[in-house]
Order: structure tokens, then C-alpha cells, then sequence
């Protein structure tokens, strides 16, 4: 099953939530954890949400070709996909899902063409994905504004995905989230 499912978003619009139903609901499915060289959050587990790397480690690793993908989201704070996550899920006879920033999610989704699903997760609006991230607590203010000047970048992007989704009724989105994942699968 050498398919993967892309889940794009702005930060707080959810795909996180969306990616995770799905891992749950579909045995199929098996998740692509990405390096970053952001601090991990309390509730995050190295090897299982992400890949925690220093700056040194994670330059190093793209000095050795090791990534499919990789952004400098903000100065300094590093997201990618290692090449060995694809490969160490399909030889589980499983498809790849990722969870990755619009710019990464597009670069996988030009290597693999049809064997990629690319799915871009958006918010109602601007307004709620503030309110999202404010209720998050994860950000300081100038975090807050950082974030919510790339999600309007990233909005730019959406008509490059396959698939637009708005996740306004989290139920409405995980039942959509489903039946499109199901459908690209089986053919």
C-alpha cells in the first residue's frame, strides 16, 4: 500500500485532532512523525509526536540528504520529514500519514504526485484560528502574532491541495476526514 495522506494546515486549525481520529479509525493508516528543533511540549512523547533535535542534530541530517522535506518555519525552528519514516511505514504494508506545515506538505505531495493525497485543512476564518490558539495556551503574544501572520500566508496555498476542507463542526470534518481517506485507499 505505497499511498500517503497529507493533512496541511494553518497552525490550530486542527489537523492534529483530525490526523490522530484517523489513526485511531483506520488500521490502515500509519502516522509519519516529523523532526523538529522546537521544545517539546509537556504532553509530547520524543519518537511518538516528533522527532526533538537540537539545531546541530537536525543540520546535520539535512547535510546528509536524510530529509524528504524540510521548512524553517521561524528563525531558527526547524520541521522536516526523515526519507527512513516513508519507508519504515510502508514496509508495514500501511499508508503514510503526515501531519505537516502547507509548504512541506506540498514538496511530498510534488514527489509522490498520485500516490499522495493532499488534504488542506482550513479554519471558519482568521478570527476563530485566533481564538483557537489563544484558548491552546501554548503561545506567548509575539508567538500569537507569528502564527497568525503565516496562517494568512499558508491561506494562499489552499487551491494547490487536492482537497479543501473547513473545519468549522469538528464532527462534520472527522466524518468528511474519513470517508475521503477511505475512498483514496480503495482505489
Amino acid at each position: 500500500m505505497n499511498k500517503l495522506i497529507i493533512f496541511s494546515a494553518p497552525s490550530g486549525s486542527g489537523k492534529t485532532t483530525v490526523v490522530k481520529h484517523l489513526l485511531e479509525t483506520n488500521t490502515n493508516l500509519a502516522f509519519s512523525i516529523s523532526a523538529t528543533t522546537r521544545k517539546k511540549r509537556p504532553n509530547e512523547v520524543h519518537g511518538k509526536d516528533y522527532y526533538f533535535l537540537s539545531q546541530d542534530e537536525f543540520e546535520a541530517k539535512l547535510a546528509n540528504h536524510e530529509f524528504l522535506e524540510h521548512e524553517e518555519v521561524y528563525d531558527g525552528l526547524y520541521y522536516g520529514t526523515l526519507k527512513s519514516e516513508v519507508d519504515r511505514i510502508w514496509s508495514k504494508d500501511k499508508a503514510v500519514i503526515f501531519d505537516v506545515d502547507v509548504v512541506g506538505g506540498l514538496n511530498i505531495k510534488k514527489i509522490y504526485g498520485k500516490q499522495a493525497l493532499a488534504v488542506f485543512l482550513r479554519p471558519p476564518s482568521v478570527d476563530e484560528l485566533m481564538e483557537r490558539l489563544k484558548n491552546r495556551e501554548t503561545e506567548v503574544e509575539h508567538e500569537l502574532a507569528q502564527r497568525i501572520g503565516k496562517a494568512n500566508e499558508e491561506l494562499k496555498y489552499e487551491n494547490q491541495f487536492d482537497i479543501v476542507l473547513i473545519n468549522n463542526i469538528l464532527a462534520h470534518t472527522l466524518k468528511e476526514t474519513e470517508s475521503i481517506v477511505n475512498y483514496f485507499l480503495t482505489y
